[in-house]
């Protein structure tokens, strides 16, 4: 291939003059400051096909990122550019994978045994809850998670368990004894948690440098995506690999640093420049994605933030609508006018509902708008958070309406058949579960059966016929009408609510629970109204079960007709072509513990990120008050809004709105109802 110029017989000329300059930097350590929306995943790729192109073995490169999803997407992009080329051995990985390589790779170095464990997180929290009833004898869930949490910033901050034991500092004495007990535990199993697998490798490498050679010589060329995003250790790994000739290109941007609450450590970016002076930058400010209005609003809002590296988006597309500022009188008013709003627009302009995405600050603001885009039956998914249908009170009570319309339905019925606790144990389920095996029967049937004497006790038998009873009293009462009473009063008969009380850590956590299920059956009941007849209990269980799978169906097709639901952290890297940032008020975005540690930095950039994620038209969104935690609190308009150019802003409750335009949405609405 003459001097690279041409990959995979395509030329480079399709690629604007910073991303051309980007992939041909080999011989210098660099800095690719991307942009939203610039084009930077295409430049990593078409730079891992330049390298090949050039004459470096694939198995000589390795490129790093985030999320295995990331990686699956870079891989599949390389293949594409490189038909009919070989690509054997070119490693594009997570973080996590390429240290778990290393640490299987060198455990005798390490001293471990070869069949290494990798600790989840569940059972990391399971052995620190074993070490700390060990150390205090009593149990705390929340105390367990505070050693979690600050064991884990530990080793992201590149600190093993001596240091923080040797360490000056007596505010986490007890959290650094419980890391050292916790380290040597780890050890005796031969296992590793998913931070080790950064650290250790760092350890490793700085401390036998033979091993260092020979993964520097594995290593010839590293390219890092989302660098903005890497927490100390993995910057000394990068460090460790790249040697002092840097062979390296990192690509990432200081306005989309939104992590440091999980490790990121923004000031990599200024370290990078400190430990390589060869270090070249390119930038790329051209935005494929927004319109120049949104890009402009963007960069008026980040450049209240102080900068290491100067840089403006700009576009050569449309100027673009106004972006509107929606004020509300409450949060459940919001999401229903959010929700019309999403059917009127999709009614007037034929868009699908894949094209919109409604973000937020915090998982809780989700509950209301799930709530008011299912009263106006659109579809939706959500994305990096709690579904409603998730709740584990929810699918308790979704088990128990199942068993009423279905009593063949042995999954609902080992759900519930012990929920509340009735002393149903193990045992009496597995010889019950044998039984009805046996005689090709459901598990209720078969509790019901005379049989079922020679297997059982008679203690057991009867609480199983008591369960029974019960079940089958309330579908006879269901059956002849008012559903929704009969289930209400089930969950009364089972003393549910004072059983989510005990078995809650919190009051709070108890009232959180109890608010879902009485949602759930105020829901039923306004499914059960739209019918004329009123709905019968196997309609309404229909109905939300095909909802309930819709829900847990997580290996959905993400070009689904569904509009998204999502936090402002889970958006990032994805892009819409209508957007609403919902809950824009101080104490949300920015959100208080920012306000209170006077960190507004990072919280303007990710209000820059939920720009930046709109393609054609955004939509803000704020209340005057809001319910939190069963108080009303009087709410302020983020300080954000008013760093936005104004001229671009559109508020549509400062101009009076025609009431011919106000009906004629109305009817609008009708019609898509209908045809709903």
């Amino acid at each position: 291939m003459q001097s690279g110029l041409l990959v995979n017989s395509r030329p480079m000329s399709s690629l604007n003059p910073q991303q051309q300059a980007a992939i041909k930097v080999v011989n210098h350590p660099l800095l690719v400051l991307a942009g939203a929306g610039s084009g930077k995943t295409r430049v990593i790729t078409e730079k891992i096909a330049w390298l090949i192109g050039r004459g470096t073995a694939p198995h000589h490169i390795t490129a790093l990122t985030f999320t295995n999803k990331a990686a699956r997407e870079m891989k599949s992009r390389v293949s594409k550019l490189m038909v009919g080329r070989p690509t054997r051995g070119l490693r594009v990985s997570t973080f996590h994978a390429l240290g778990l390589d290393i640490v299987r790779r060198e455990h005798r170095v390490l001293g471990y045994k070869a069949a290494i464990s990798i600790f989840d997180e569940q059972d990391r929290r399971a052995l620190l809850r074993e070490l700390v009833s060990q150390s205090s004898g009593a149990l705390d869930s929340d105390e367990v998670d505070q050693y979690a949490q600050q064991i884990g910033r530990w080793k992201n901050s590149f600190v093993t368990a001596e240091q923080a034991l040797n360490s000056d500092a007596t505010l986490h004495a007890e959290s650094a004894r419980i890391y050292a007990d916790y380290s040597r535990q780890m050890r005796a199993y031969n296992a590793v948690d998913f931070d080790d697998l950064v650290l250790m490798p760092v350890q490793l490498l700085k401390q036998h440098p033979e091993v260092l050679e020979r993964w520097r010589n594995r290593i010839r060329y590293l390219l890092v995506d989302e660098y903005q995003d890497t927490n100390q250790t993995q910057y000394q790994l990068i460090k460790l690999l790249a040697g002092s000739l840097g062979r390296f290109t990192v690509v990432g941007d200081d306005d989309q640093s939104i992590y440091a609450w999980r490790g990121a450590h923004p000031d990599n970016l200024n370290q990078l420049q400190k430990d390589f002076p060869r270090l070249e930058v390119i930038k790329l400010e051209q935005n494929y994605r927004s319109s120049r209005r949104i890009l402009k609003a963007a960069n008026q809002l980040i450049t209240n933030n102080p900068h290491l590296f100067e840089k403006r988006l700009w576009s050569q597309l449309d100027h673009g609508e106004p972006m509107r500022v929606l004020t509300h009188k409450d949060d459940k008013s919001e999401a229903r006018q959010i929700a019309s709003e999403i059917v009127h627009h999709r009614f007037k302009n034929g868009s699908r509902f894949r094209d919109y995405a409604i973000l937020y600050r915090s998982n809780h603001q989700s509950r209301l708008f799930e709530h008011a885009l299912r009263e106006y039956e659109v579809p939706y998914r959500l994305t990096g958070g709690q579904s409603f249908f998730g709740y584990a009170e929810i699918k308790d009570m979704l088990a128990y309406l199942r068993l009423l319309t279905n009593r063949d339905d042995d999954s609902a019925f080992l759900r519930v058949v012990n929920t509340p606790r009735r002393e149903i144990g193990a045992g009496t389920l597995k010889k019950l579960g044998l039984y009805a095996q046996q005689r090709h029967i459901g598990l209720f049937t078969a509790s019901t059966e005379l049989g079922l004497a020679q297997q059982l006790s008679e203690r057991a038998i009867t609480r199983l016929n008591l369960f029974c009873e019960l079940i089958n009293n309330c579908a006879e009462r269901a059956e002849q009408g008012q559903p929704v009473e009969v289930i209400r009063g089930l969950i009364s008969q089972l003393g549910y609510q004072q059983w989510l009380k005990e078995e809650s850590k919190s009051e709070a956590a108890a009232a959180r629970k109890i608010a879902n299920v009485d949602e759930l059956t105020d829901w039923l009941q306004r499914l059960s109204e739209k019918e004329e007849q009123g709905a019968t209990l196997n309609e309404l269980v229909s109905k939300i079960t095909l909802l309930d799978r819709l829900d847990r169906d997580e290996e959905e097709d993400q070009q689904s007709d569904r509009v998204t639901l999502m936090t402002l952290h889970a958006a990032k890297g994805l892009e819409f072509p209508y957007l609403f940032m919902i809950g824009m008020e101080e104490n949300l975005l920015p959100h208080q513990n920012s306000i209170e540690a006077g960190d507004i930095e990072e919280e303007r950039r990710l209000a820059y990120v939920g720009i930046t994620r709109a393609q054609r038209a955004l939509t803000f969104s704020y209340c005057r008050q809001r319910q939190r935690h069963g108080e009303t609190i009087r709410c302020q308009p983020s300080r954000f809004l008013e760093e936005l150019p104004q001229e671009d802003l559109e508020w549509p409750e400062r101009r009076a709105v025609d009431p011919e335009v106000k009906k004629e949405r109305g009817i609008d609405n009708l019609a898509q109802m209908r045809a709903l």
